[in-house]
């Protein structure tokens, strides 16, 4: 979720633009690292549920493309073939 009512913080109220190089890095590395504190990780299983999940929904896209392959190949054999 995005938070609305954030304020600016101190170091990048407006003026990123007179900083050099290396201060906007290191802002920019802090901002990462407290983003990723606030982002809940999932756990093993649900992890491995998801995985199972993704990999059975490519197979089974795979399997309806394939098919529509086939189909569409022999149809057009038939028309022109």
């Amino acid at each position: 979720m995005v938070d609305t009512d954030a304020k600016p913080t101190g170091d990048s109220g407006g003026s990123d633009a007179k900083k050099n190089i290396f201060s906007r890095l290191a802002l920019f590395i802090r901002q990462v690292v407290v983003e990723l504190r606030k982002v809940i990780w999932p756990t093993r299983n649900e992890l491995v549920n998801y995985t199972i999940v993704v990999v059975f929904f490519i197979f089974l896209m795979s399997g309806i493309v394939a098919l529509y392959d086939f189909v569409f190949t022999r149809g057009v054999l038939f028309v022109f073939g």
